[in-house]
């Protein structure tokens, strides 16, 4: 699969990108540092001494992330397609690598200790998984509508990098690895029967992974009603949900949270949102989310205008991208504000880590990058083959 890059400057479009959606990404960014800058203070200095410690870090993160964003737009969309294979080996060699010599945070071992920094390995996996099963559902079109084998192997392949998230544990992960590979498969034009089969089989495993594991029954139950053990499973929950509370409509103000003190454990990587909904308010959080949605619903639409041509990898990347995007939204601001079990997933753009900013801005700058080839394409100066 190739595609031609070089235009013509005197008919390339007057809006070469989607200046709308660059303007949404960078506003968030923009939130997330305002937002890290009040809700770490505590934690920083409790923690190494320094009250702008994760700050520093955030802001720093930021323009790393920007930078590979703008050298990730010079890459065209096609290029992902020959090396979707050695990406995703790379990345199943880390998730290896990471249980043998990973570092242990909160009895979870996620994180190569690379210095300064801590890379995790199932943040590039869902980037990298898109890029495969999107070059996979591309090449395998027929098979994945009318053989049930174009729908087995792509399950069998998920049930390995599935144990890989389950032996770290990330079950989060998964959960979004799982649906992201449903939802390409469906935008695919996958059977119907098969489609709800495997579903139910993602579901039946994902119960019986829950049932089996003590601490996940203990998150489904203390989500279900988290004030029965209000110091204990259900701690992070109702402290989320009353700095929600105290937010109201407005929010008490920047810097005002009083459950960033210590109160609130992860308040500004899983639990940003309820910093954000206490010192901004309803306004705030519902800012936040239709920036968030905005971006996803520009990736469905470019990937549906694609798509309608005829299935092409750049309509299915697309796709998947903006599923991504929409599954970590929801169960990061689900989970604190307690409509969905808790489970440690950040929120596109705003919680604090590196891993989860540089796989954001890098998928989002493939997504600027499909927006305009796809621009250049109606134009007739660039054609997918």
């Amino acid at each position: 699969m190739t595609a031609s890059s070089k235009l013509n400057p005197k008919q390339a479009p007057r809006l070469p990108f989607d200046r709308s959606l660059v303007f949404a990404c960078l506003l968030l960014l923009l939130i997330s540092i305002v937002l890290i800058s009040s809700a770490s203070v505590q934690e920083a200095y409790t923690a190494t001494g320094d009250q702008y410690f994760y700050l520093k870090r955030q802001v720093a993160f930021c323009v790393v992330g920007v930078g590979w964003g703008l050298i990730m737009t010079t890459i065209p969309s096609a290029t992902w397609f020959n090396l979707a294979w050695y990406l995703l080996a790379f990345v199943g060699v880390l998730l290896i690598l990471v249980l043998i010599v990973g570092r242990e945070i909160n009895d979870a071992k996620r994180w190569l200790d690379l210095g300064p920094v801590n890379l995790q390995p199932a943040e590039f996996l869902k980037l990298f998984w898109i890029l495969f099963f999107s070059r996979y559902t591309c090449r395998q079109i027929e098979k994945v509508r009318y053989q049930i084998k174009g729908f087995v192997i792509p399950m069998i392949m998920l049930v390995v990098v599935s144990s890989l998230l389950l032996a770290q544990p990330d079950f989060g992960s998964l959960v979004v690895v799982a649906s992201i590979t449903m939802a390409i498969l469906f935008v695919g034009g996958a059977g119907i029967f098969k489609y709800i089969f495997s579903a139910l089989m993602l579901a039946m495993a994902g119960g019986i992974l829950i049932l089996i594991q003590p601490y996940r029954l203990l998150r489904v139950l203390s989500f279900l009603d988290p004030w029965q053990d209000r110091f204990g499973s259900g701690y992070q929950l109702t402290n989320s949900l009353m700095a929600f509370g105290q937010g109201g409509l407005t929010g008490a103000g920047l810097g005002n949270s009083m459950h960033k003190l210590g109160y609130l454990p992860e308040a500004h990587t899983d639990f940003v949102m309820a910093i954000m909904g206490e010192e901004f308010g309803f306004i705030g959080v519902t800012c936040v989310i239709l920036l968030e949605f905005f971006i996803v619903a520009k990736a469905v639409l470019i990937s549906l205008r694609i798509l309608r041509q005829r299935s092409q990898y750049q309509g299915y990347l697309a796709f998947g991208i903006g599923v991504m995007f929409c599954l970590q939204t929801v169960i990061n601001i689900g989970a604190a504000s307690g409509a969905l079990p808790t489970k440690g997933l950040t929120l596109p753009f705003i919680s604090y880590g590196g891993s989860s900013l540089v796989v954001c801005m890098w998928a989002f700058a493939i997504l600027i990058r499909i927006d305009y080839e796809w621009r250049c394409q109606k134009l007739g100066n660039l054609k997918y083959s």
